[in-house]
């Protein structure tokens, strides 16, 4: 698994990856976030072994807080 502080190359490599309830019923063009890492990593759920992009708890938080804001 190569990575820096901002990516991981292969986000299979991860565990605990769910969608958001509000992913539509056909699931496709979602992203999905894993719990249980000091960082959350985010990934395209149609390609689960591509790159997954790596937040801070604080950043994700706050990104989070501004789409329900």
């Amino acid at each position: 698994m190569l990575s820096n502080e901002h990516t991981v190359s292969d986000a299979s490599t991860l565990t605990g990856w769910f969608k958001s309830s509000y992913s539509g019923g056909t699931n496709d063009n979602c992203v999905e976030i894993a719990s249980g890492h000091a960082t959350v990593p985010v990934r395209d759920s149609k390609d689960r072994s591509g790159p997954a992009l790596l937040f801070s708890v604080d950043s994700w938080t706050a990104f989070v807080g501004s789409l329900k804001g």
